[in-house]
């Protein structure tokens, strides 16, 4: 009981941003990833929701074999059997089922009175014991629940056969002390409570997602479900790597382990942010650029003679590196791929080696210093480019001069055939994207464009993420490079492609 699990749900949870949606490959990339970072649980995905993620779910149960798989479910016969199926080749497999226990969910929602959500979880957790030991049962919109009604309802849920109980805050609606007291007031209460794990999903709407999951460890929890990077619908989860680092810094109070390798934890903030297209601001807990980054006088003169004076955490703890200045254009392919490997970056093939590899010839006669944060970005640039895709960026000159319109002119790839384009802007960035539209017709909606520096100095690549919406489809694009048109254009591209793929999510909760 003094170990807590860290059940991730960046696969499913997360995936429900909008615009984060990944495809299955997209999906056994993070899969693996967490396998690496030793998360004891990983969610990937609610299989009934459609056919992709059904598959998407089974690919991620047939690879990974140190962590538990798991599915989510409604309470209800057609999901559960779903799960079960898309679960089969799993190592290890759990079945997570939920209904809703609040008054206002069960009334204007399911429209079923406390009696029928009582039997449907009854109902639910058997049938899902009929697949696998390993069931988990969550009380949806727990905080806001009558706290009698949950302890009828778990104490049921837990003799039908439920080995792990989550009590949830779906809206992020609970304050810390109070939701610590709700978890120890439930496990006081419930009579076979010494049979289950407790379990806690809080969401970050009022920003005390990661406060209430500590709240609730140290009131008995030990199971924290959370997400790289915080991501989730609305304002997202509580954020693995401020929960992990939470714990592991300050054992004296928490008096608990977890079994995560904090070396991975910078590698998996990396691959998800260039997945989803969600950038990582800097001054993010843990993973953020400027986390362990010095500035005023006092501070660099405190850490230069004792690291404590103001760094709690070792920056090598979470996977960041301080020698970051590693390669340059001389560099050997042996060279770059022992740096990578160094990095905790596994590529799946040779070929894969060497389209990277060129990638990083091509940058290093850019740009003189080569960074971890280059090597990282240009890798993960290379994953996004699909030999499938319906669009692709040939070549691009901008032009801006003062008193003169800006205009771009392209050369695009659709759908194999080569296609000229030009238009003029209010800036290069504009002209470009206006200069795509003219041949493409997209139809899409601009909703987000926004640039981020992935090192220091003028030499630095720029990572642009781009939104588009289009027919009630959100889609983030991304794209790198030391030319931010280029990246630009990359990154509009990119989430065109996306939208051409017709990759469908349904969200749980509707």
């Amino acid at each position: 009981m003094n170990t807590v699990k860290i059940f991730d749900t960046t696969l499913r949870d997360g995936e429900q941003s909008p615009g984060a949606s990944m495809t299955r490959e997209e999906k056994v990339r993070i899969a693996r990833q967490l396998e690496r970072l030793r998360v004891d649980v990983i969610e990937a995905g609610f299989p009934a929701a459609s056919q992709g993620d059904f598959e998407a779910v089974e690919a991620v149960a047939r690879i990974v074999r140190e962590s538990t798989i798991c599915g989510l479910a409604r309470a209800q016969e057609k999901d559960i059997r779903r799960v079960a199926e898309a679960l089969e080749p799993a190592a290890s497999r759990r079945i997570h089922t939920f209904i809703a226990t609040s008054p206002l969910h069960m009334e204007r929602k399911l429209r079923m009175t406390p009696e029928q959500v009582l039997a449907h979880a009854v109902d639910a957790v058997t049938l899902a014991r009929q697949f696998t030991d390993d069931v988990e049962f969550s009380c949806e919109d727990a905080v806001r629940s009558d706290p009698d009604f949950m302890c009828r309802v778990i104490e049921a849920a837990i003799k039908a056969g439920a080995r792990t109980i989550n009590i949830p805050d779906t809206v992020g609606y609970a304050i810390p002390f109070q939701y610590g007291e709700l978890i120890r007031d439930l496990m006081t209460r419930i009579p076979n409570a010494g049979l289950a794990v407790f379990s806690v999903h809080c969401h970050n709407d009022l920003g005390l997602a990661v406060a209430n999951s500590l709240a609730a460890v140290l009131a008995g929890a030990r199971q924290v479900e959370c997400t790289i990077n915080g991501l989730g619908e609305r304002a997202g989860n509580a954020a693995l790597e401020e929960v992990v680092m939470a714990l592991k810094t300050r054992r004296d109070v928490f008096q608990v382990e977890t079994r995560i390798d904090t070396t991975q934890i910078v590698a998996a903030s990396r691959l998800v942010s260039t997945i989803t297209g969600f950038p990582v601001q800097p001054n993010k807990a843990v993973v953020g650029a400027n986390a362990f980054a010095h500035e005023s006088g006092i501070h660099q003169d405190g850490v230069l003679k004792h690291r404590e004076t103001y760094e709690i955490m070792r920056a090598e703890e979470v996977g960041w590196k301080a020698n970051k200045l590693v390669l340059g254009k001389h560099s050997g392919r042996n060279a770059f791929k022992t740096r990578l490997a160094e990095l905790g970056i596994l590529l799946e093939s040779e070929t894969a080696l060497n389209a990277a590899f060129q990638r990083f010839k091509s940058l290093a006669d850019k740009k003189h210093e080569i960074f971890d944060e280059d090597l990282q970005a240009l890798v993960s640039e290379d994953q996004l480019d699909n030999p499938r895709d319906h669009y692709g960026l040939i070549a691009l000159m901008a032009h801006s001069e003062t008193g003169e319109a800006p205009r771009a002119r392209l050369v695009l790839s659709l759908g194999g055939v080569e296609k000229v384009t030009e238009a003029e802007g209010s800036g290069p960035v504009d002209a470009a994207f206006k200069a795509v539209e003219r041949v493409v017709k997209s139809g899409a909606e601009l909703q987000l464009y926004s640039v981020n520096n992935i090192t220091s100095g003028t030499e630095s690549q720029g990572e642009v993420t781009v939104r588009l919406a289009r027919e009630g489809r959100i889609v983030n694009g991304m794209g790198a490079d030391t030319d931010i048109v280029v990246a630009s254009a990359r990154a509009y591209l990119n989430a065109l492609n996306k939208l051409e793929a017709r990759v469908d999510r349904v969200n749980p909760q509707v």
